[in-house]
């Protein structure tokens, strides 16, 4: 039988997480809760970050872009998840393949970008600290941040350009719940995946870079760390950087593992797997991880509740809605 070429796909079916009803709704709600969690603890460090002056700093400003890359991450991903759960469906479209490929690898690549510049940032801030004001000024912390972006969406259009541009002849069921390279590569006609997987191996390598950059720079802090006469400073220096490579080594590992495994040892769980383990996890744990036991994060947070507790409570005690809405709105400006 004459399989489908890329041409003729017009959908693309994903991987069911369950075939019973009862399963499926619950998938729904593990995927719901993941996400509302995601969308919590990154959307209280953007507000934290975005409303608190004294966090205008370059390590959170870092951290602000980080909060919203994880928010792209997961909302690339689970809502269609979701959806497909919920409405008992597998299929996504071509171009909604495409476009979800596109925003996850930029999502991936600026993240990636991102983690690096932050090892940069506590090097420079323990190893230099005469040097911060004049390394990491607000121009400086701009340009890499938006050289992060750029990068993302370089390496992102570079990927999703070359693999649907590959010709598909094995029918269209991807084994993911999402939209991933390695499972649309099994598509493709004959050898015809060798280019994309090349470019796939040179971007390893450059991610590789990135890490052993990251490795170190945080050789150097700890070396600087183990100097301090301060047990207590020791000790905060070690309980911040020692999650950062355990994330960062995790999140390498398991897209580099997803990328680069052969097919042979492929198999649907062990996708599944992997697959939540560097698209779903780090998102998730990343606030918790870099930001909720931080005391100045705690601090504006507080704040920045108390602030919105007591709009709510005037607004409360207005007769009319409209200046409740201009004393809201004044709020965030």
């Amino acid at each position: 039988m004459q399989m489908p070429n890329s041409s003729s796909i017009s959908e693309f079916l994903l991987l069911a997480l369950a075939d019973t009803r009862q399963l499926q709704l619950l998938h729904f709600w593990l995927l719901l809760g993941i996400y509302l969690a995601a969308l919590l603890g990154n959307g209280l460090i953007s507000t934290a970050v975005a409303c608190h002056h004294r966090l205008h700093s370059p390590m959170y400003f870092f951290l602000l872009n980080l909060a919203l890359l994880d928010l792209g991450c997961t909302s690339t991903t689970l809502p269609k998840a979701m959806a497909n759960a919920l409405w008992d469906t597998r299929d996504i479209s071509y171009a909604g393949c495409a476009v979800q490929v596109f925003f996850l690898l930029l999502f991936f690549g600026a993240e990636y970008c991102i983690l690096t510049i932050m090892s940069y940032d506590r090097y420079v801030a323990i190893c230099k600290p005469l040097h911060y004001g004049t390394l990491m000024d607000s121009r400086a912390c701009a340009t890499m941040a938006a050289a992060a972006w750029a990068t993302g969406a370089l390496f992102a259009l570079l990927h999703t350009a070359n693999t649907f541009s590959l010709p598909l002849c094995h029918g269209n069921a991807v084994d993911q719940f999402f939209c991933e390279i390695p499972q649309i590569l099994k598509l493709s006609c004959s050898k015809s995946y060798l280019r994309e997987f090349g470019l796939i191996v040179l971007s390893a390598h450059v991610f590789f870079g990135c890490f052993a950059f990251i490795l170190f720079s945080y050789v150097q802090i700890f070396r600087a760390v183990l100097r301090m006469p301060s047990s207590q400073g020791r000790h905060k220096a070690f309980s911040t950087c020692l999650p950062h490579v355990i994330v960062v080594s995790l999140f390498l590992s398991t897209v580099v593992f997803a990328y680069l495994k052969p097919f042979s040892i492929s198999s649907p769980f062990l996708d599944l797997m992997v697959a939540i383990l560097y698209s779903v996890v780090p998102p998730t744990l990343n606030p918790m991880i870099y930001s909720m036991r931080n005391k100045e994060i705690k601090h504006a947070l507080n704040q920045v509740l108390q602030h919105a507790i007591s709009q709510l409570q005037e607004c409360a005690r207005l007769p009319h809605i409209v200046p409740c809405e201009r004393s809201l709105y004044f709020m965030y400006v």
